[in-house]
């Protein structure tokens, strides 16, 4: 009970401090490749089939003020326009005070051929953002605490502070532009380029501009044992090195790792932060995260990953756990000739 009485009480001083200007910083998952979409809009339509997905993250259960994030996703590619359409609904909750933000967006991308097995593609996505704090609900206030019992019950509150507080509706506008070859993928996006105003209080507050840039290659390992199919081919194995640096407002990390995919399973490991770069004159590292999932031939891929904390808050905040589920559907007309033979080669996880 003392600690979820610091705990909502130091939000609610940092949220009053920072009405006038904060530094809101995005939902992250460790598995980027698996939430293709909220990664960078180009990739709307690039597996090249209708697709379907969802994930789930806990950061930080053994906190009181831990993170849920919970999105999910559609999208499919035009092969006669060139063009790829995706939809992507997200939900997360943040902190002892349930900063709790919905995300609606829209996303589109074209395809363009540069050269044989050459490819670029450029996305857009228009966001809703609706963010509710529960400013009377969620927030404990100074008058509410009795000084000569400060952790015992709350003291009715005033409404001093009536009409502040309502939910924040905003439009976010963002940009990205993917490149890839047979092996060979570059990535970057720009989120929020218009910046809304986040601020539940009187004030401008802005959403800071989230900048991102991945990129990866894929080096064969040979080919597995013979498919017991009627494919008459043989299971596929490679490693992929990968990296995915971000910044928004003062925060940069920056993700390093590989994949090994030795079908129908994938493993993963990787370490996020930037160490030589502190913040706040704190040592800038965050976790290492492991992953282990699965592909299966009907187009099923379930992707699971632990971030173990190597942060100042240590494993006892519990790190974060992530669920990644996709599904992507059979073509309605396998045997047609495809204008585009080089797949995209980036994991799914």
């Amino acid at each position: 009970m003392f600690r979820s009485y610091i705990n909502i009480v130091f939000c609610t001083l940092a949220f009053t401090f920072i009405t006038k200007i904060s530094f809101g910083q995005d939902p992250q998952y460790s598995q980027y490749y698996a939430a293709p979409l909220y990664l960078n809009p180009a990739f709307a339509g690039s597996d090249y089939q209708t697709r379907i997905g969802a994930n789930y993250r806990t950061q930080w259960p053994g906190l009181d003020a831990q993170f849920n994030t919970f999105s999910v996703y559609a999208d499919t590619f035009l092969e006669r326009y060139n063009s790829g359409l995706g939809l992507m609904i997200m939900n997360d909750v943040e902190g002892a005070a349930n900063l709790k933000s919905l995300t609606i967006s829209g996303i589109y991308s074209y395809e363009l051929k540069i050269a044989e097995s050459v490819y670029f593609r450029p996305g857009f996505q228009a966001s809703y953002i609706r963010r509710d704090i529960g400013y009377f609900e969620n927030l404990i206030f100074a008058n509410q605490i009795n000084p000569e019992d400060p952790f015992g019950p709350l003291l009715p509150g005033n409404s001093d502070l009536s009409g502040l507080g309502e939910p924040v509706n905003m439009v976010s506008l963002s940009f990205g532009g993917l490149f890839y070859t047979e092996n060979l993928w570059l990535g970057a996006s720009v989120h929020h380029i218009n910046q809304p105003n986040q601020s539940f209080l009187d004030g401008e507050s802005l959403l800071p501009r989230k900048y991102s840039a991945h990129a990866g290659y894929r080096i064969g390992l040979g080919h597995g044992a013979m498919k017991r199919d009627f494919t008459h081919t043989y299971k596929q194995r490679y490693f992929v090195p990968t990296v995915n640096y971000k910044r928004q407002g003062p925060f940069e990390q920056l993700d390093v790792g590989a994949y090994l995919y030795a079908e129908p399973l994938i493993f993963g490991l990787w370490y996020r932060g930037l160490p030589y770069k502190p913040l706040n004159s704190e040592t800038n590292r965050d976790a290492i995260v492991a992953l282990i999932g699965v592909s299966l031939p009907s187009g099923l891929d379930i992707g699971y990953s632990f971030d173990y904390t190597v942060s100042q808050l240590g494993i006892q905040s519990g790190g974060a756990h992530e669920i990644s589920i996709s599904l992507r559907f059979p073509d309605s007309n396998p045997g047609a000739p495809r204008l585009r033979e080089t797949l995209l080669p980036c994991p799914k996880f």
